[in-house]
């Protein structure tokens, strides 16, 4: 469902804002630095995680505000609002319907995915950046994976910290390793059926201006985790990690024309490899769970010519909630029905 009403207070650059009334296309236009991108960061809070820049809770409450920050939106019938207070700036509060409610739980509200100039690099980047990848793709697909991914974490953390003892208690070792195994095959599990499904139909796309990927997990694929945790204790106390388990895949990416790989591919056969398989997927969702999932597209138009942008365009109407930044609001032309926003000096105001 789409957010139709979006209020900021003290948020990066906004002491107060508030946006209405948007279906469809939501376009912001403004100059660089102008707040636009915190717009869309603001929205990406409304789900699990740290948010489409994975800043931590105190850089974003506002320079000379409060202390904390607060992001509230009206999605469908229901009002979801998260933050932090200045007393606890690192602790993320969630309310679903005015109850506080858990972070993980608003994967069960919202799904939603989006794409950053950062992410350019993606097919060059680390292990890690595609595994956050990945996992967000997953979590608008099964919205439990978020449950399973921050329980493996913290038991993975407790027994890193466990084992840089001098002397280990064997039944509390025990019990982590337990609980990362169950969680972990959730987690790898879920990830092995998004890839599968994804890949599907990303090979039955037909060829257009946005180049086709191919796609499969690699790393870490045993069925049982637990016997090599417990094998692997030595090893992980030395190393300070654990060096066996779904936190080491990763997610490769292949050109499907080319056969190529995508870290060899151009750079803009990169951007359009990311933009399609992103394309692939928000079609998946909308399969799978009955309605689009919002897209939050930072810049994406500006590094496309006038006919991928048309195509762009043409492909996202009709699809759902597509939130979009540009510079300058010419790189916009083609689409009709919007709704239109000027940001800058702190403000949001309709055009």
């Amino acid at each position: 469902m789409p957010v139709t009403r979006l209020t900021l207070t003290d948020f990066r650059s906004y002491a107060a804002a508030t946006i209405e009334g948007t279906r469809g296309f939501v376009l912001l236009s403004g100059e660089n630095g102008a707040g636009k991108t915190n717009v869309l960061e603001a929205i990406s809070l409304l789900t699990p995680g740290r948010g489409l820049r994975g800043a931590a809770l105190s850089e974003m409450a506002r320079i000379g505000g409060a202390g904390g920050f607060a992001v509230a939106a009206k999605i469908g019938e229901t009002d979801i609002g998260t933050g932090a207070n200045a007393v606890s700036p690192d602790r993320r509060q969630v309310r679903i319907n005015g109850a506080a409610a858990s972070v993980n739980s608003l994967s069960e509200w919202v799904s939603m995915l989006w794409l950053t100039p950062a992410m350019d690099r993606l097919f060059l980047g680390s292990t890690g950046d595609r595994r956050r990848f990945l996992d967000r793709l997953v979590l608008a697909l099964e919205p439990g994976h978020a449950h399973h991914a921050a329980r493996y974490d913290a038991a993975m953390r407790a027994r890193n910290k466990l084992l840089a003892d001098e002397r280990w208690d064997e039944a509390w070792l025990a019990s982590l390793e337990t609980a990362m195994a169950e969680h972990g095959a959730e987690v790898a599990e879920a990830r092995a059926r998004t890839v599968a499904a994804l890949d599907e139909r990303l090979a039955a796309v037909p060829d257009d201006d946005f180049a086709r990927a191919e796609i499969r997990l690699e790393g870490w694929a045993e069925a049982d985790l637990s016997p090599m945790l417990q094998a692997n204790r030595g090893r992980d106390a030395a190393a300070g990690r654990a060096i066996a388990g779904p936190h080491r895949q990763d997610l490769a990416v292949s050109h499907r024309t080319k056969s190529m790989p995508a870290s060899r591919s151009s750079t803009g056969e990169q951007k359009a490899l990311l933009l399609g398989l992103i394309l692939a997927h928000a079609e998946l969702v909308t399969e799978r769970r009955g309605e689009p999932p919002i897209l939050l597209l930072d810049e994406v138009a500006a590094h496309l010519d006038p006919k991928r942008r048309a195509a762009l365009f043409e492909r996202l109407g009709g699809r759902g909630q597509v939130w979009m930044t540009a510079t300058e609001a010419s790189l916009f032309e083609g689409i009709s029905e919007a709704s239109r926003f000027h940001v800058g000096g702190g403000e949001i105001r309709n055009v």
